[in-house]
């Protein structure tokens, strides 16, 4: 998983065609999970549901 950094409301589907590298990212006291194919989640207190974001987005490919 690589780190960066983003925002959204949930997790939605990844774009296919698209390499799809996700990663989190904290930003003040929460984490945020993101994907290189522009899809952000919602910041989250706890980096483990980041983390549960980020792997729902790739299954959605």
């Amino acid at each position: 998983m690589a780190v960066t950094s983003a925002q959204q409301d949930g997790p939605e589907p990844a774009r296919t065609g698209q390499e799809h590298l996700v990663g989190t990212s904290e930003q003040g006291r929460f984490c945020v999970a993101n994907c290189t194919c522009g899809w952000r989640g919602p910041a989250r207190r706890a980096r483990s549901q980041a983390r549960t974001d980020a792997d729902g987005h790739l299954a959605g490919r």
